[in-house]
């Protein structure tokens, strides 16, 4: 399999940590359900791209409204997220594969999104044709991702919300404010990969945090 996260050495480690520190902020994914909900209808077949732990499609999955499909290429994460799942007790189909070499049939999702994620790829511009792919005609895609230029101010406001221990909050705060951002893109960045992907629209939005990016298919 090819990789499709840059620096995958320590995967379980990071994983483990990513999990412990946003398993303690569930506003984040009470938010980004509510942006879901703006663009995929009820009934509607959902692929997260990068789902980590699996907070988010696992929020998604118990509403009773979507049918959801997770993508992860690390293994520790599809583990953790399917006993997350279990735990839950709803549906969830996680999948163990590559963002740029993706296991579905073309025209296959109604909505596609991507959290925190897009940065770690090492072939973004093809993760960016696999979206579009996998995409139905006139389906939506959401990719939300740290921007480069971040602030001091914006990190420090983040980190606050989560309700993490000292240690997990001094630590967030380094990787938000260090290797994450170098990582990352800026707004002019994300336009000229998304402007080759063949998306018949998108727009690229900031917040004080982050670039959320719409695309059309």
């Amino acid at each position: 399999m090819t990789k499709a996260y840059r620096g995958m050495s320590m995967e379980g480690t990071i994983a483990r940590w990513y999990d412990a520190s946003n398993g303690k902020a569930p506003s984040r994914y009470d938010e980004q359900v509510a942006k879901v909900r703006q663009h995929a209808p009820k009934g509607a077949r959902i692929l997260e791209v990068a789902p980590g732990p699996g907070y988010l499609s696992i929020a998604l999955a118990g509403t009773g409204d979507y049918t959801v499909t997770g993508l992860d290429i690390s293994e520790t994460f599809i583990a953790i997220a399917r006993g997350k799942a279990l735990d839950a007790g709803v549906p969830v189909d996680f999948r163990l594969g590559n963002a740029s070499a993706m296991p579905f049939n073309d025209d296959t999702f109604d909505f596609l999104i991507c959290c925190a994620a897009f940065k770690n790829f090492a072939d973004p511009a093809g993760a960016l044709r696999e979206m579009r792919r996998v995409l139905r005609p006139g389906a939506t895609g959401l990719i939300i991702d740290l921007r480069r230029d971040v602030s001091r101010q914006a990190v420090r406001d983040d980190v606050a919300r989560m309700g993490i221990g000292v240690v997990s909050r001094a630590f967030t705060r380094f990787a938000l404010r260090s290797f994450l951002p170098r990582r990352a893109y800026t707004k002019a960045e994300f336009e000229a990969l998304v402007s080759k992907a063949g998306f018949g629209a998108h727009e690229i939005r900031q917040t004080p945090l982050t670039l959320e990016v719409e695309l059309r298919k």
